[in-house]
């Protein structure tokens, strides 16, 4: 008759195959301990970097180069959305827009608008279009002495291409887009504020952006968070199951770090967002009204990237793809999608071999080994 004991070995394989190693038990034991007492587990030092030029909501700083100086490429600027920090270029350690743009050559700068307060709330998307941004490229090209090619994310990416297209002078050699949409009507996460509008003239988000000069930064943080809402809830359960990695933990703790910093928009630019953008929806015919003036993206004559996020509730694949329409004149238009989220499509860890590989091919076609700004002129 067969015994009923299990032997040693049978009892030590179901062991193996329902306990995890002990080495999986202490990573996961150490990161735990990380998170909820050694102050984290994600590397959020900053790439070092010097100011190069300061004005009203400008600095423009450029990275250091920790090793042997870049080879001579085009300069890249990255341009930030408002009531966002500049950081999302530098998220953190081993995962950073900036680092990996140092690391293949780059000669990289940041645009960075700084805090908003209730004092700046009669600046409208001009201030940025027309002075911000114009002397921020202007800045970059005359410290490289090379045209710039700008990389902007969100709204950053939009107050770009207005920019270029207001300001057809500027020296700017390529414009990349990352999650920024044209056609506000396919923002499926907007449609409760068109209907509002719709039901009030506009005059009751009209009467608040007023009243509190703009969108005060914690609005602006809780409004991010409550886009991934489902994420929100399911947050710890999925840190659980991903306890013993740590990669996957840094990244949450990276963006948590960053929701937690949003800024404000100044009441002025959040009434032309709200007017233009949401409600009349002048972008998607890639026009803009501002300023008694229109700026129209036809103008624009540069090379075009635009990626979008095959997650981004913010920014939809279809309310990204419209800047392909847009621009006529352009040397080139590209659209390409990416995994993640809105933030996650920039700087998610899936990024490095997506969304980075797209710039860095688009860079490459469009950056010039060629005579300095000077030279050329002359």
């Amino acid at each position: 008759m067969a015994s009923l004991v299990p032997s040693p070995r049978a009892i030590e394989s179901v062991a193996r195959r329902v306990l995890p190693p002990l080495e999986e038990v202490a990573d996961a034991g150490a990161n735990a301990w990380d998170l909820l007492f050694g102050g984290g587990v994600a590397d959020l030092s900053r790439t070092p970097a010097s100011i190069i030029d300061e004005g009203p909501q400008r600095t423009v700083y450029k990275y250091m180069h920790a090793g042997a100086r870049p080879a001579r490429h085009a300069p890249v600027l990255l341009v930030p959305p408002l009531a966002a920090p500049a950081t999302c270029f530098d998220l953190r350690k081993g995962c950073s827009v900036a680092e990996h743009m140092l690391e293949s050559g780059f000669p990289t700068y940041l645009l960075d608008y700084g805090p908003i307060s209730y004092s700046d709330r009669a600046l409208g998307l001009e201030h940025w279009i027309d002075d911000v941004i114009p002397n921020a490229v202007n800045d970059v090209a005359e410290d490289s002495g090379e045209s710039v090619q700008l990389v902007g994310w969100c709204l950053g990416g939009i107050m770009s291409m207005l920019a270029v297209a207001a300001h057809q002078e500027l020296p700017v050699r390529s414009v990349a887009l990352i999650a920024s949409p044209f056609d506000f009507e396919r923002v499926r996460l907007m449609a409760p504020i068109r209907q509002l509008g719709k039901l009030t003239g506009g005059a009751l988000v009209t009467g608040l952006y007023r009243a509190l000069g703009g969108a005060p930064a914690p609005l602006v943080s809780t409004a991010f968070r409550l886009s991934a809402v489902d994420k929100l809830i399911t947050k710890p359960i999925v840190l659980a199951q991903h306890i013993r990695d740590r990669e996957f933990l840094a990244q949450v703790e990276a963006v948590d770090n960053y929701m937690s910093n949003m800024l404000a928009y100044p009441g002025r630019t959040f009434g032309q967002l709200y007017h233009r953008f949401f409600r009349v929806n002048e972008l998607a015919e890639g026009k803009l009204n501002i300023d008694d003036r229109e700026i129209d993206l036809a103008d624009v004559k540069q090379p075009v990237i635009s990626v979008a996020g095959n997650g981004d509730v913010l920014a939809p694949k279809a309310a990204v793809k419209v800047i392909t329409k847009l621009l006529p004149n352009a040397e080139s238009v590209r659209y390409e999608t990416a995994p993640g989220g809105h933030l996650g499509v920039l700087t998610g860890r899936s990024a490095r071999n997506s969304t980075w590989l797209y710039l860095d091919e688009f860079l490459a076609e469009h950056d010039v080994e060629a005579p300095a700004l000077g030279a050329a002129a002359a």
